[in-house]
């Protein structure tokens, strides 16, 4: 059972948007490998990701469930940052910590680093976050890099809430962890390269 989830996992472009009614990709591979979940439930794989999905299960291909949404091309987050409060809210929905900020700070996407899930539109008490073409298509590298982000954000908060289960403790763990010493510089250059990037995409 577990290669067959891993299989179906490596099929899934692991965005982690929760569209398929799961919390992520490999919670929906785990289904689909059960026999819970049917194989047509991933908008952003569309229909190669249906096809390679039906091969690996020997069912036949089905067209996309239009209750899980729409194949679109790839999209990515983009902030305004003249009307972002620092709420931190998009921050703890993001599922791969591909944004930057502090409360009552702006916050930033890290645009390489953005699956295109749009979890952190709904959140955003002011709407000052838009899903804008990406401009490139999503790769099986990109892939790799955001499973490898999933699992760290998830093994973090795993870690935190064994250590504390009350809601301000949830709070802390959703939000990524500080850089350390040896890492600001290259944050504060990462940072520096997002915001430039989202002021380009503006003017």
């Amino acid at each position: 059972m577990s290669f067959l989830i891993d299989t179906l996992d490596a099929l899934l472009p692991q965005t982690q948007c929760g569209q398929c009614g799961y919390d992520g990709c490999r919670p929906y591979a785990r289904a689909m490998a059960e026999g819970r979940a049917d194989i047509n439930r991933c908008p952003p794989g569309g229909p190669e990701t249906i096809a390679a999905l039906a091969q690996a299960l020997d069912r036949p291909a089905r067209p996309l469930d239009p209750d899980c949404g729409r194949h679109q091309p790839f999209r990515i987050a983009l902030i305004d940052e003249a009307h972002c409060i620092g709420c931190t809210l998009c921050i703890q929905a993001c599922p791969v910590d591909a944004i930057l900020g502090a409360s009552q700070s702006m916050h930033t996407i890290i645009e390489e680093d953005c699956t295109g899930c749009e979890r952190c539109v709904t959140p955003c008490p002011v709407d000052c976050i838009s899903m804008v073409p990406a401009r490139r298509d999503w790769t099986p590298q990109d892939a790799a890099q955001a499973r490898q982000r999933y699992q760290a954000r998830n093994q973090r908060l795993q870690s935190r809430h064994t250590e504390a289960g009350s809601p301000a403790a949830r709070t802390l763990a959703n939000k990524p962890i500080l850089a350390t010493p040896a890492s600001t510089h290259d944050k504060q250059d990462r940072i520096a390269q997002a915001l430039a990037r989202a002021r380009a995409r503006r003017s």
